[in-house]
C-alpha cells in the first residue's frame, strides 16, 4: 500500500480554520497517514499495520539468521567446511512457511479489495472528469449541475488555505452516506486520489470507472491527480468539503443555479 507520500514535498502547509471539523491534509516532514475519513480508509490502514508487523518480524529473523551463520560458520572456526547441500526438512520448511505467511496476507487482502471496489446501494452519485489540467464535476442526482475545480494560484491563496491543494470550487459531499463516484478523463490518463478516502482511481478517456466512499467527519480532505499527465501535472488538485446531509441539500439548491447550464452542453465548451 502506498504511503501517499507523494503530497507531501508539494505543500507549504498552514492550519485550516474550521469550527471543531476535520482537515484532512499533508503534514511537513509526514511519516504516516493521514487521518482515515472512511470505511476503506480505515481498513487500508488496518491492513498496512499487519504487513508492518508482518515484515518486521521477517526482517528480524533473517538478520538474526545471518548474524548466526557468519559467528558459527566462520573461517577461523571451521577450517574444514562442510560438504553438506541438502536437508529435506529445512527444504520444505523455508517452502512452506513463506506460502503461509502469503496466505495469511492475501485473506485479508482479497477481502479489503472486495470492500473498495464499490458500495452495492449507492445513495448518491458523482462523476469527476480529467482534463489537462483541471477537474470538472457532475452531480446527476441532484439537477444534473457541472461545475469545473481549477487549482487557486499562488498570490490568490486566502489564509490558512494550503498551497497546491486549493481549488476555486470546492466538491461538496454529505457525510455517513455511500456515495458512488464515476472517475472519467477526456483527454489523457488521469487519476483521482484523496488520501484520506483511501481513494485512487484513474481516469481513461473513453472508460468510466466507479469507486466509492462514506465520509465520516465533517471537514476539508485534499488530494491531487497521481497520474503523470502532463506538464501541469502537479497543478490539478482535488478539495472536498463533508458536510450535513441537511447543509448539502441547502448546497444543491444553491449550485443549481450558480451552475446551472442549458440542456447538456459541457461547461468547457461554453467556455470556449
Amino acid at each position: 500500500m502506498t504511503r501517499w507520500l507523494f503530497l507531501g514535498p508539494l505543500c507549504a502547509l498552514t492550519g485550516l480554520a474550521s469550527g471543531g471539523a476535520m482537515a484532512a491534509q499533508p503534514e511537513p516532514w509526514q511519516l504516516g497517514f493521514q487521518p482515515a475519513a472512511s470505511p476503506v480508509m480505515a481498513q487500508m490502514e488496518s491492513f498496512h499495520d499487519l504487513l508492518l508487523w508482518i515484515i518486521t518480524l521477517i526482517s528480524i529473523f533473517v538478520l538474526a539468521l545471518l548474524a548466526y551463520v557468519c559467528f558459527r560458520f566462520r573461517a577461523s572456526a571451521n577450517t574444514t567446511p562442510s560438504k553438506r547441500t541438502h536437508h529435506t526438512v529445512l527444504e520444505i520448511a523455508w517452502t512452506a512457511v513463506p506460502v503461509l505467511i502469503l496466505v495469511v496476507i492475501a485473506i485479508p487482502s482479497f477481502k479489503l479489495l472486495y470492500f473498495m471496489d464499490r458500495t452495492a446501494d449507492p445513495e448518491l452519485t458523482i462523476k469527476a472528469i480529467g482534463h489537462q489540467w483541471y477537474w470538472s464535476y457532475e452531480y446527476p442526482d441532484n439537477g444534473d449541475f457541472v461545475f469545473d475545480a481549477y487549482m487557486v494560484a499562488d498570490e490568490d491563496l486566502q489564509p490558512g488555505q494550503p498551497r497546491l491543494l486549493t481549488t476555486d470550487n470546492a466538491i461538496v459531499l454529505p457525510v455517513d452516506t455511500n456515495i458512488q463516484i464515476l472517475v472519467t478523463a477526456t483527454d489523457v490518463l488521469h487519476s483521482w486520489a484523496v488520501p484520506a478516502f483511501g481513494v485512487k482511481m484513474d481516469g481513461v478517456p473513453g472508460r468510466t470507472n466507479e469507486t466509492w466512499v462514506r465520509i465520516e467527519e465533517p471537514g476539508m480532505y485534499y488530494g491531487q491527480c497521481s497520474e503523470l499527465c502532463g506538464d501541469y501535472h502537479g497543478f490539478m488538485p482535488i478539495m472536498v468539503r463533508a458536510v450535513s446531509k441537511d447543509e448539502f441539500e441547502a448546497w444543491t439548491q444553491q449550485a443549481q443555479e450558480e451552475f446551472a447550464r442549458a440542456g447538456n452542453v459541457d461547461v468547457a465548451q461554453r467556455r470556449n
